[in-house]
């Protein structure tokens, strides 16, 4: 009994991995768009960061700092001005502990649906290299029950099951693109504000000691 359905969903052909296919490709680039979107909302621009730290890094008061983060948009300005405001509170140890805290917990948020774009790219050759084979017994078994023209019916189904191997490394290779592009932009941003949180936390070591 298993056996025999087996056989029909083989025989119903890879036309529905195709759609499977495209509809994960549309998915994807749903994603990528929103995580492009997320990005740019939650980056706080270069120079008007620096704008901000230089004259606490040369020795101007933490709560204006403080002051000066609260009214800037981005996830390093959130992050630092968390760790300010804990040093400001508890001293240095809460403000490391504030820091790694929201790094880890801002890192979860930058890499949300990167794992369906991941999984995409890494599954969708064999998705597509499974829709060749369901493609190529439908073939063979029309084959079987042509009396004419059967050779012309078998390389005509064959030839469109490999279609969907073609489309699945369409889909694997924007995928893996955008999967890369995005968790080198993230590795990037979060060690800049690792880089800029440490040049904070040594100013107010040195401040605390002084």
């Amino acid at each position: 009994m298993l056996e025999q359905q087996m056989f029909a969903f083989a025989l119903l052909g890879g036309e529905w991995v195709l759609w499977l296919l495209v509809a994960l490709s549309g998915l994807c680039f749903a994603i990528a768009i929103e995580r492009g979107i997320y990005r740019k909302l939650n980056t706080t621009p270069s120079e008007e960061l620096q704008e901000k730290l230089i004259p606490f890094l040369q020795g101007g008061p933490a709560a204006n700092l403080q002051k000066e983060l609260q009214d800037l948009k981005g996830l390093e300005a959130k992050i630092l001005h968390a760790g300010v405001e804990a040093a400001q509170q508890g001293g240095i140890a809460a403000a490391e502990e504030s820091i790694a805290g929201f790094l880890l917990f801002e890192k979860t948020k930058l890499e949300r649906g990167l794992i369906v774009i991941g999984t995409t790219g890494s599954n969708a050759p064999f998705i597509g290299l499974f829709g060749t084979v369901l493609g190529i017994i439908k073939a063979f078994h029309d084959l079987s029950l042509e009396t004419t023209d059967g050779a012309a019916s078998v390389m005509s189904g064959i030839s469109e099951a490999l279609v969907a191997t073609a489309i699945g490394l369409m889909v694997a290779i924007p995928a893996v693109v955008l999967y890369n592009y995005f968790q080198r932009r993230n590795k990037t941003q979060l060690a800049n504000i690792e880089s800029m949180a440490h040049m904070v936390l040594s100013r107010l070591k040195s401040k605390e000691h002084a």
